[in-house]
């Protein structure tokens, strides 16, 4: 493997690696996420989850749509101040706006995967490219219960593989036509079992004593930060792979090999 992209393996690792998101959440409101979860109604673990999964089950056309298809820099300060707008918009309204708010939020930020998906190379109507899209959902969504970065992010993707596989097959045969294929609905709901981690996580920060409903324009270029290094991380691996072999690729990324550079941007 070259030095430019043992590097850029580096650089993928290292943020992959970085802390969870709920950790961040912690850090940010300066206390245990803890406090915000015991705040949250009866039902509102329930109302997340079902916003989550319909969100994402439509994100991903929704989103590519809105992209050119011809190669160029991604625009992460873009998809920054537009999450920002967004969680600052719902915020206004407390945990209410938050069901409002979570499908509006899921689209930019899967807008935003494909823009750095598109920047590495791919095409966002590439059906393989939106699926992988769809898998940063579930890779951001490590749990404080899991391994190491580097073993969460290949568990992860071995733990979607099979769906993922059978959700190409089927897009490959009919696109994007039938959204409610049994395919799509396995993969989608994988996917969101992860997610809704972190959106539950969010209302908790937004409930903890002395952060208040205006924290959501902070939290969501929190969040919009958070998917938007793993996207890097993701692709760059992605590219890497269709270079040299996933085999080798896994193997230098576990052995921790490369120089490792900012890992920001």
């Amino acid at each position: 493997m070259e030095l430019t992209d043992l590097r850029a393996l580096a650089d993928a690792r290292a943020l992959l690696e970085q802390p969870t998101l709920a950790a961040r959440l912690s850090d940010f409101v300066g206390s245990p996420l803890e406090k915000g979860m015991a705040r949250l109604p009866s039902g509102w673990r329930e109302r997340i989850a079902t916003a989550t999964h319909d969100a994402l089950g439509r994100a991903m056309d929704t989103a590519a749509r809105t992209l050119d298809e011809a190669p160029q820099p991604a625009s992460p300060r873009l998809h920054k101040a537009l999450g920002t707008l967004s969680g600052g918009v719902g915020g206004a309204f407390g945990l209410a706006g938050l069901t409002l708010e979570i499908p509006v939020s899921t689209v930019l930020i899967m807008r935003s995967i494909l823009d750095i998906a598109r920047a590495a190379g791919e095409s966002p109507t590439d059906s393989g490219t939106r699926l992988a899209a769809l898998e940063v959902f579930a890779l951001g969504g490590r749990a404080d219960s899991d391994d190491a970065a580097e073993s969460g992010y290949y568990a992860m993707r071995a733990a979607l593989a099979g769906a993922v596989s059978e959700a190409a097959r089927h897009l490959a045969q009919k696109g994007l036509t039938q959204e409610g294929a049994p395919a799509l609905v396995r993969l989608v709901a994988m996917v969101a079992a992860r997610y809704k981690v972190q959106l539950t996580q969010k209302a908790a920060g937004m409930l903890v004593p002395g952060i208040g409903a205006a924290a959501g324009a902070s939290i969501n270029l929190m969040f919009m930060s958070h998917f938007q290094d793993v996207s890097r991380g993701h692709f760059t691996i992605r590219r890497l792979e269709r270079r040299y072999g996933a085999d080798a690729v896994r193997a230098a990324y576990q052995a921790g090999t490369g120089t490792r550079g900012s890992g920001t941007g």
